[in-house]
């Protein structure tokens, strides 16, 4: 008999009503990590291009991606999105070159290119790091898709709160 209780209880535990809970700063609109992160990787921006320097170019190395859509407020039927890319550079010379992104409808085509100056001898060291950018527009409640260099990453946008 006491099994059965303990059980009973538990089950009433699941399924009353929920603590809200704390997203993880990674997940959180507007978070930004200066400096090295908590991960290891370090937060950078993309730099303008030296005039001087001459450089080769190729589609950025990435990890992962969060797509962090900001939240409703009163009134608010559409809202920005911004995206966390975490990476890592393979050299000591590679940096992040442009974010390039074009939106139809639904769909969110986006480029993250790297530049690596050329005839120079780099270490051979890696280098993690994270990248904030902000998606062009707004978006309103919906399911999105954004192909980063051909790669697929679904997200939503939830409804407000009635």
């Amino acid at each position: 008999m006491a099994r059965w209780i303990c059980v009973v209880l538990v089950l009433a535990s699941c399924t009353g009503p929920r603590q809200a809970q704390e997203t993880e700063p990674d997940q959180q609109f507007g978070h930004r990590y200066e400096g090295e992160a908590p991960d290891g990787r370090r937060t950078v921006d993309i730099a303008p291009e030296p005039e001087t320097t001459t450089f080769s170019y190729y589609p950025a190395i990435f990890d992962s991606v969060v797509v962090r859509p900001a939240p409703f407020e009163a009134g608010v039927k559409e809202v920005p999105v911004e995206v966390l890319i975490k990476g890592a550079f393979p050299d000591g010379c590679l940096q992040l070159h442009a974010f390039e992104q074009e939106r139809t409808g639904n769909i969110v085509t986006a480029n993250l290119t790297m530049r690596r100056p050329q005839e120079v001898i780099c270490a051979s060291v890696r280098r993690p790091y994270r990248l904030y950018v902000m998606l062009n527009g707004l978006f309103t409640a919906g399911n999105y898709t954004m192909k980063l260099n051909g790669q697929p990453i679904v997200f939503q946008v939830h409804d407000p709160a009635p």
